[in-house]
């Protein structure tokens, strides 16, 4: 089976790359434009899995060139700062909507089955709890990320129909943990990464207290190995989280292991004030359990941060 994957140098994709075993693959394309320059990611990869480095950009490359011959896409290439996207609209739509037709077309014209990803940042409810069956007109995305993504499903479905494309849409959690293309933008690693500088932790004012999906990047790696073992290309939605968390769970477990950790309330665009569980129940009626650790993933990265102070 050959297996390529866009973005393969970022957060998720490093971590997916490392835990890749000789054997499991005949051909692993690392599909990335280097626009964050993690050239880290490349530092010490299993040996003995055939991999491929192309460096090329999803909205300006022959995909269908570069995609002939593969059994299996994973398309994590997106900008995926939501907070940040409001400043960089066109791009965001650019690389995460515009880039995801061009992979899906690419994928439907060779043959190629579509692992994309989601997120949960669509829900933006007044239900207390949701899940896959949730009405669109109940969806409000909190930012142009979100949009950009939640358009996409809605793109996957259509081309599902029309071309027969094979893929599976799963709706991350927010990501945390420690991988070698990590980034610290999102809450937990942010946190950790606020804490161990001695800076205080700066917390959405209305977020404190509201629960929200999250991902534990070993279950994150796990879910997407598990899709490609299972053939699970049924043109779904799941939901894919460890945990529903309060930022204030987050903020108790780093107050153990960095005492004196600070908050900070800020405004921020997105002033969501509805506090909500996502259900994971879809996902793991199909066999799979998850093993994740909010409070391992916090320790193990406050471990690679713990010699660093702000001077």
């Amino acid at each position: 089976m050959k297996l390529l994957i866009t973005g393969a140098l970022g957060h998720i994709g490093s971590r997916l790359i490392h835990s890749l075993q000789p054997g499991e693959f005949s051909e692993v394309v690392l599909f990335d434009n280097f626009a964050t320059q993690r050239y880290s990611t490349l530092f010490n990869l299993p040996e003995g899995v055939p991999f491929r480095l192309v460096e090329a950009d999803v909205c300006t490359a022959d995909l269908e060139l570069l995609f002939a011959g593969m059994d299996v896409v994973i398309h994590l290439a997106a900008i995926t700062n939501a907070a940040g996207s409001f400043e960089i609209q066109d791009q965001v739509e650019r690389v995460n909507y515009d880039g995801t037709e061009r992979v899906a077309r690419a994928c439907a014209a060779t043959g190629a089955r579509l692992v994309f990803l989601s997120t949960t940042s669509v829900y933006g409810v007044q239900e207390e709890v949701v899940d896959e069956f949730c009405p669109i007109d109940h969806l409000k995305p909190q930012s142009p990320y979100a949009d950009s993504k939640i358009r996409s499903e809605r793109l996957l479905a259509q081309l599902g129909e029309s071309t027969g494309l094979r893929f599976v849409s799963c709706r991350f959690g927010t990501i945390y943990g420690v991988s070698p293309g990590m980034r610290f933008h999102t809450a937990v690693n942010k946190f950790a990464w606020q804490a161990c500088l001695g800076q205080p932790l700066t917390v959405w004012r209305t977020a404190l207290h509201q629960r929200r999906p999250y991902l534990d990047l070993h279950d994150a790696v796990r879910a997407l190995r598990f899709i490609i073992q299972t053939d699970r290309f049924d043109g779904q939605i799941y939901n894919v989280l460890t945990d529903n968390l309060t930022v204030n769970d987050v903020v108790e477990e780093l107050r153990k292991l960095v005492p004196d950790t600070q908050v900070k309330l800020v405004d921020a665009q997105i002033m969501n004030q509805l506090s909500y569980t996502v259900k994971n129940d879809r996902f793991r009626a199909l066999g799979f359990e998850f093993e994740g650790s909010y409070k391992q993933a916090l320790q193990e990265t406050v471990n690679l941060l713990k010699n660093i102070r702000h001077g």
